[in-house]
């Protein structure tokens, strides 16, 4: 989570999706196929409005859970990866320049996040799982390997799959989340609190809605579209489908030895702010040392 600072590079990463609506869903063409199971692959041709370029919109199955897909252009493919709160529209940005450039943008939603499924249960959130609907994406897709951009929960999920994966990226960038083995600083156990908080189940819920949002809106510190990300977590589960990822990877476990995970072979940036009110950006430093070869690039806000 960041601190939703006013740099241009970084000044969209807590919107999040708006329906389409009737008109859009209306004008599009319609494509099903079939992809294992009960559910099927759909895909629908948006056409460019005033806002965004025209872009294909699917919905990949894996594993029983539905991923919401917005595929850009046709150029070499970037995976762009959100976090906390946010959802493919935190890309709305960045996906013109990319294609401007001749490269191919793919946004996906995150399970539990903007409009794919929000499966039950805490563990359907575990990282294995955000990677391997990774793997299905690119899959599903035709790519057998993508430049991936990625903040928050998302780049924890990048991270991941290019260790495990190396042959699926070709490049990495990771904005706020340093490598998984980046030691901890006291100043981040600090930062974190948050982290501990949406253990409660229930409990953190109710904090967030109570007064209209109070503390949720103080936890963005008034920056963003807060109403939109609003809508957005009041959706069925939904809140509680966001916060499960916080469950799943970060609950408080007894000391044991860091996981040895193989070395990231992309060619890896690392990005970070210097005012970020929830994330150290001495970790990504220490990123530098574990991947030799991350470049790490300091924003001040």
């Amino acid at each position: 989570m960041n601190d939703h600072s006013k740099q241009t590079s970084v000044n969209s990463r807590r919107s999040f999706i708006a329906g389409f609506g009737g008109v859009l869903a209306a004008a599009a063409a319609l494509t099903k196929t079939a992809f294992g199971g009960r559910l099927k692959r759909e895909s629908l041709l948006v056409p460019a409005s005033p806002a965004m370029p025209r872009y294909t919109e699917h919905h990949i199955p894996r594993d029983g859970v539905s991923l919401h897909v917005e595929d850009y252009g046709g150029g070499k493919p970037v995976l762009l990866l959100h976090g906390w709160p946010d959802s493919s529209y935190l890309w709305r940005n960045q996906i013109p320049f990319l294609l401007a450039n001749g490269f191919r943008a793919i946004a996906p939603d995150q399970r539990g996040f903007g409009r794919s499924d929000r499966p039950e249960g805490v563990a359907a959130y575990s990282l294995q799982n955000a990677v391997a609907d990774v793997l299905g994406v690119l899959d599903a897709l035709g790519i057998d390997a993508a430049d991936i951009v990625a903040h928050d929960w998302g780049a924890a999920v990048a991270w991941l799959t290019a260790t495990v994966h190396p042959n699926r990226v070709r490049r990495l960038v990771v904005l706020s989340v340093p490598h998984p083995l980046a030691p901890y600083t006291l100043r981040q156990r600090e930062m974190a609190w948050y982290m501990l908080f949406f253990q409660f189940e229930g409990i953190a819920e109710a904090w967030l809605q109570r007064d209209d949002w109070a503390l949720f809106r103080e936890m963005l510190l008034g920056n963003g579209d807060i109403d939109r990300y609003i809508s957005d977590l009041s959706r069925p589960d939904a809140l509680k489908a966001s916060l499960n990822w916080y469950r799943a990877n970060l609950a408080p476990r007894l000391p044991a030895p860091p996981p040895k995970l193989p070395p990231v072979e992309a060619p890896t940036l690392g990005i970070w702010s210097s005012n970020d009110h929830y994330l150290d950006g001495e970790r990504m430093k220490m990123s530098g040392q574990i991947r030799e070869s991350t470049v790490a690039l300091r924003a001040d806000q």
